[in-house]
């Protein structure tokens, strides 16, 4: 029977023990050779650290790791092939990272408070040194891989950032981005390899970047793209919200300063504010505006924020003619990005998302992307979801008696209803006034 449903990562239960045993059972039917006995699984499934991934009521995945002087090992993980790895995980950091990638996101972060400096597992290979440790005595078991990979933030990190309101997104966002490409080619090679191959920048004398401006119509993509950068650096993501940072004793200008000297003391971090317009707009002289003052601030530590390595400021704007002037100067921002509508590839990508899996094939994506051109990504999710809706409300109304009665009454002609009823965010003024903001700001 093919799975229906939608992979569940949560943690173990004693009730999960049988699963875990066919788990291990599955995994040496496959030839996977255990470096620890399934008595230590199980050991530590019930006192170390271990979570499960379910699919239909069925236990289709663990990842199970224990500590050591400050180091994690994962001592069992395996995924059931019929599960579909590909398929999406609904567990935070995992999600549309395939179940093996919810799982081991779901562990790390379980096992973050105690203060890791790393996560490894030992699999089964050819290791370097097999001759010198069996002529010392060490028994054959199996050849041995050793993996590992860093944890994205230290332990004395880890109440910095949340002080900041800070997090460590999914490492599959970039991935996540579909179409776009000429966008994503552009921030791979401005900001993703000089930040993450720094000897590889400096061989050609590629400044890493420090500050960058997205700007475009609203609704484009402009948060979605800072999130994926930071989850391709795989540095923590600082969101900051001025709105809410006006309240703070001292008032905006005071509450920037205070983040901005916190963040400084991040190993690496991706500073982003959105809708950067409200705290950076044209200063008009006498009398001062009121953001005026916080304006300046912002300056300061911009210049500030570039003095030191491992750190990106992202800002983003709907409304690029609104800024200072001085805000926008060569040596403030290293590049100035548009991020426009999605392009066809990417149309095609968004409305798959939302048509369910059962009547996915039905459905004419290409005519959908085509009569979805000039809208935003939420746009297209909204006549998605109205057109899922309705289809809900029809089948109802019939008192339609499965789920295959529900699904089946939904076809392309309904999606272009909903289409049809859906107003574009960005009209035809705003794209024509991002085409000239282009021509004159951009700096790519």
């Amino acid at each position: 029977m093919t799975p229906t449903g939608r992979i569940h990562v949560r943690d173990f239960h004693d009730d999960d023990l049988d699963g875990i045993v066919r788990l291990w059972e599955d995994a040496d039917a496959h030839g996977s050779s255990h470096v620890y006995s399934l008595a230590e699984v199980i050991a530590s499934c019930q006192a170390d650290h271990a979570v499960v991934a379910v699919l239909d009521d069925e236990l289709v995945g663990a990842a199970v790791g224990r500590a050591a002087h400050a180091q994690g090992w994962i001592v069992f993980f395996h995924v059931l092939e019929r599960s579909g790895d590909e398929r999406r995980s609904d567990e935070g950091r995992g999600d549309d990272g395939g179940a093996g990638g919810g799982l081991l996101d779901a562990l790390e972060r379980r096992m973050a408070p105690l203060g890791l400096g790393k996560l490894s597992v030992l699999v089964a290979d050819d290791g370097a040194g097999f001759d010198s440790l069996t002529a010392n005595g060490f028994e054959t078991r199996h050849p041995l891989r050793y993996l590992e990979r860093r944890m994205p933030v230290q332990r004395r990190e880890l109440d910095l950032l949340k002080s900041v309101g800070g997090r460590v997104l999914p490492r599959h966002l970039w991935r996540n981005v579909s179409g776009m490409r000429h966008e994503k080619e552009l921030l791979e090679e401005r900001l993703v390899t000089p930040l993450s191959r720094p000897e590889m920048a400096d061989r050609f004398g590629v400044v890493p970047p420090r500050a960058v401006m997205l700007f475009g119509p609203p609704g484009t993509g402009k948060t979605t793209f800072a999130k994926a950068v930071a989850s391709r650096l795989d540095w923590p993501f600082v969101e900051l919200f001025p709105s809410r940072m006006a309240d703070t004793p001292g008032g905006l200008a005071a509450a920037l300063r205070q983040t901005f000297e916190q963040v400084a003391e991040l190993e690496h971090a991706v500073v982003f504010i959105d809708e950067v317009e409200e705290i950076a707009s044209r200063r008009r002289g006498d009398p001062p505006s009121p953001t005026q003052g916080v304006t300046n601030e912002l300056l300061k530590l911009v210049a500030e924020f570039r003095e030191r390595d491992g750190r990106l400021l992202i800002c983003a704007t709907n409304f690029i003619r609104a800024l200072d002037a001085a805000f926008l100067r060569h040596g403030r921002f290293d590049y100035v990005i548009p991020i426009g509508l999605p392009d066809a590839e990417a149309r095609v990508a968004i409305w798959g998302r939302y048509i369910p899996a059962v009547v996915a094939g039905t459905i004419d994506v290409d005519k959908l992307a085509a009569a979805s051109e000039g809208l935003t990504p939420a746009d297209i999710e909204y006549a998605a979801r109205r057109a899922s809706q309705e289809a809900l409300a029809r089948a109802l109304r019939a008192e339609a008696a499965s789920v295959s009665e529900v699904s089946g009454d939904l076809r392309t002609e309904h999606y272009l209803s909903a289409l049809a009823a859906t107003r574009a965010t960005v009209s035809a003024e705003a794209a024509r006034e991002f085409l000239e903001d282009i021509a004159t700001i951009a700096r790519l």
